[in-house]
């Protein structure tokens, strides 16, 4: 018996250690599964933008007593592009002002641990190598809007800082502002607006400059998104239409709107009884309508230009205007903005200025308030942009900025 029992125990052996080395076994696994499911949950954790509190800087014009007349009314200060509850829901620090001027502005006050500004073209926060290098935390300057002229880009892009815009959150809102200014223009409209105004009646003071845009030369200096859009509306006012850009858009557009291209600015101008001005402000751009350009258009034309003050020489258009070069000159942006009030353009004749509003109608802003949301939440999942919205990416300007 004695004998027989040993003989059993030695078999069971195995089998003991058999199981003991299973139940190990599985313990190892259950360790190293946790450890990678804490080293993966460290992960997300860490690099993961949402979780970390992020300081959002938004410049905007105040909105004032209309800042409650209608819920599309995002741009202003007021109603903080309609983004308010849903940064301070994720746990972010948001500032909404319109004070971005002078070293004591609010502006400055978050400069230094900012880590995304928001500003509009309408109201900008022009962000200098100055005021970029104290930026220590910030990461993305996001234009609310289309155009990046505020910016000293080549300073941003040195500094690693993200540039990106709304891109065609407002190309029909301007290129619609494009046509009624030249309409405004041509049918002297603002003469006899300002009769009535004044309690006046005199249809000779505004007819004999008043003219038809049918059968004129209208041609845009710059063919992009905006250029394109008005070329499209001015197709059905029969007009001879021209474009001045770099490359040529393709024989099917030329087709769609009868435009033709025009490979020399200075070629073009002396045509044109209607200029629209298309371009961004960048260095090449800067003062390109001189006098001397001004000089080569045909006597009596107006310009238009909803682009960037910048791009005309401010003296060289009141000269054009008070000579009779030009017959009309009609715009919405300014160099600097807000304009100054001894601004000369204010008060030289035949012109019909605006505040820079084209591009920030009702449509619109629902259109750059959406698409701001949209790309702080990418921003905040560390996802890329659309890339048409880039300006400055990983240290490269677009080549529209080149």
């Amino acid at each position: 018996m004695l004998v027989t029992s040993l003989y059993l125990r030695s078999l069971q052996l195995p089998f003991r250690v058999f199981a003991m080395a299973l139940l190990m076994k599985s313990a190892m696994l259950r360790s190293r599964s946790f450890s990678s499911a804490h080293r993966l949950f460290s992960c997300r954790r860490i690099h993961n933008p949402d979780q970390i509190s992020q300081k959002i800087v938004a410049v905007l014009y105040e909105g004032k007593e209309h800042a409650s007349f209608n819920p599309k009314f995002l741009g202003c200060t007021e109603n903080a592009l309609g983004i308010r509850e849903w940064l301070q829901g994720k746990g972010h620090e948001y500032i909404v002002t319109a004070d971005k001027e002078g070293p004591n502005c609010e502006l400055e006050k978050h400069i230094p641990d900012m880590h995304v500004l928001v500003t509009t073209p309408f109201h900008p926060a022009y962000m200098s190598e100055e005021r970029i290098k104290k930026a220590k935390n910030l990461k993305l300057l996001l234009t609310a809007g289309v155009g990046s002229d505020h910016i000293d880009l080549k300073a941003a892009a040195a500094a690693g800082v993200t540039v990106a815009e709304i891109t065609a959150s407002n190309v029909v809102s301007v290129a619609e502002d494009e046509l009624m200014r030249i309409l405004i223009l041509l049918r002297n409209f603002l003469p006899g607006y300002h009769q009535i105004c004044n309690g006046e009646w005199d249809v000779a003071a505004q007819s004999y400059r008043a003219y038809d845009l049918e059968g004129k030369t209208v041609g845009t200096v710059g063919c992009g998104r905006i250029g394109r859009e008005l070329l499209k509306r001015l197709k059905a006012f029969n007009c001879n239409l021209l474009y001045y850009d770099k490359f040529s858009i393709g024989e099917e557009f030329e087709k769609e709107t009868g435009a033709k291209w025009e490979e020399n600015l200075e070629e073009m101008l002396p045509k044109c009884d209607v200029v629209v001005i298309n371009v961004p402000l960048t260095e090449r751009t800067k003062g390109m309508m001189n006098e001397d350009r001004l000089k080569k258009m045909k006597k009596g034309a107006v310009i238009v230009n909803n682009a960037r003050g910048g791009i005309m020489d401010r003296d060289a258009v009141v000269k054009a205007i008070e000579n009779g070069q030009l017959s009309g000159y009609g715009g919405d942006v300014w160099y600097p903005q807000p304009a100054p009030k001894d601004h000369p353009w204010r008060s030289m004749p035949y012109h019909a200025m605006t505040p820079h509003v084209s591009g920030t109608t009702l449509d619109a802003q629902v259109r750059y308030s959406a698409g701001v949301k949209d790309v702080l939440d990418k921003f905040f999942r560390g996802e890329s942009f659309p890339e048409e919205y880039y300006i400055v990416k990983e240290g490269k300007l677009a080549s529209q900025y080149l």
